[in-house]
């Protein structure tokens, strides 16, 4: 019987220690952290270079992979403005509607009261034992693409890092919808019927080369984060839909650097991870405004006259943009199967927006293994029908095999627009329907 109590206690201590309520003032540090002034560190300034010869000067604002490329001369950073990036304000009222009411459940990948907005936006502390979980759930209900979004085209190339050679490139579409905890594209908070109960869904559609021409994948994520994904793979070749195992997201996707489990800096569940918050800190990252950068005009060029990222360094693996110095929470995830092929990620996560920008990755001896880029775009400096979207747009993606010196680049085109992507995307029946 004591010991029955003790431990109702306890897991009643540990659901207690999340269900302290946050302020509007926790909301206004947490989407304006810039309202009074930005970082800075000694040294830096905007429009400067950070290179082989100054490297040394800033490596406690360059996380632990680009401190080495640049020491190396694989690349060099620009270094910019440090901006705003404020996010929808339907998302900011939808947080603070929900302030008294989320809570973590008494295990990993169990949370309620969420129904939209920003689960935790309180600071969070080192003497939090979840701090790393809820700053993951931050990211998961982020407002990331908003409510839904399309990326048409989408390049990736794959290159060797040594000689630069141009090995394979693909052109995808891809699309993003949430199910529920939607703030700003109707309906909202949720579509129904969701029989399902789905949160998200992903689609993609490889467009070229002939090859794997028609080859899609569909993710289907629950909303509650103990079920696995259903995630589906049509074949064009063989004009038949397969189911993926869980094993299959930690597999090369399309013989490229990139897993499944890698989109976006961190595509699975909360509780196939253990979360570690590590503290915050000032750290460059690439954020930017897209129509400011070097463009290439080689890969895309449309009639609305867009031209995506362009590309430099070593084996044109890193992308031509600059980087600012912001407030990121370093947070770890290591995987709760044994048979992961890497033992953990360092996220570096974008305080204000919550999406991820830098990740490193490392193998099972726990040797730095994968970097991860991901450019995020202003979406008033984007495309015209993104302005006022309040979405930071994802804009160019790097992920560098830093052990085989290969890399898999991407170039975005993104777009904010609830019509090219209805709900019928992510069904089973559009794979087949697609694929014919």
């Amino acid at each position: 019987m004591l010991n029955k109590t003790f431990i109702s206690l306890a897991l009643t201590a540990a659901v207690s220690t999340s269900a302290i309520a946050a302020t509007e003032q926790d909301v206004e540090n947490s989407f304006y952290p810039y309202k009074n002034g930005v970082p800075s560190f000694n040294g830096l300034s905007a429009g400067m270079t950070i290179n082989q010869g100054n490297v040394e000067q800033f490596k406690e604002v360059l996380d632990p992979a680009m401190y080495e490329f640049i020491k190396a001369g694989d690349t060099e950073v620009k270094v910019g403005e440090t901006t705003s990036f404020d996010l929808h304000s339907s998302y900011v009222n939808a947080t603070k509607a929900n302030l008294a009411n989320v809570k973590l459940g008494a295990n990993p990948g169990e949370i309620s009261g969420s129904v939209a907005g920003r689960p935790f936006p309180e600071e969070p502390s080192l003497d939090d034992p979840r701090a790393g979980e809820k700053l993951a759930w931050n990211y998961k209900y982020g407002y990331n693409w908003g409510d839904s979004a399309a990326i048409m085209p989408f390049y990736w190339k794959f290159r060797n890092m040594e000689t630069g050679k141009l090995e394979r490139t693909l052109k995808f579409n891809f699309h993003f919808l949430n199910f529920t905890h939607r703030t700003e594209q109707a309906p909202t908070p949720a579509i129904t019927p969701n029989p399902s109960n789905l949160f998200r869904g992903i689609y993609v559609q490889v467009l070229e080369p002939f090859d794997v021409k028609n080859t899609q994948l569909l993710i289907q994520r629950f909303e509650d984060d103990l079920k696995r994904d259903n995630a589906y793979l049509y074949l064009g070749f063989q004009r038949r839909v397969r189911r993926l195992s869980s094993g299959q997201v930690t597999d090369s996707f399309l013989g490229s650097d990139v897993m499944i489990e890698d989109f976006e800096g961190y595509n699975g569940r909360i509780s196939d991870m253990k979360w570690t918050f590590k503290g915050a800190r000032n750290m460059l990252v690439p954020m930017y405004n897209h129509n400011e950068m070097e463009l290439d005009s080689e890969s895309h060029k449309d009639d609305e006259g867009y031209q995506v990222v362009a590309f430099g360094g070593k084996g044109n693996c890193f992308p031509n943009v600059t980087y600012q110095l912001r407030k990121v929470y370093e947070v770890e995830s290591a995987s709760v199967d044994s048979n992961h092929p890497i033992s953990k990620r360092q996220h570096f996560i974008d305080a204000q927006t919550f999406t991820i920008p830098r990740n490193i990755t490392y193998d099972r001896k726990g040797d730095m293994w994968k970097s991860w880029s991901i450019g995020q775009a202003h979406p008033d400096h984007h495309l015209p029908q993104n302005k006022g979207k309040g979405v930071a747009i994802d804009d160019a993606f790097t992920m560098v095999d830093m052990q085989a010196q290969h890399c898999t680049t991407g170039q975005f085109k993104g777009i904010v627009d609830p019509k090219l992507t209805p709900e019928s995307k992510m069904t089973v029946q559009n794979l087949r329907a697609s694929g014919k």
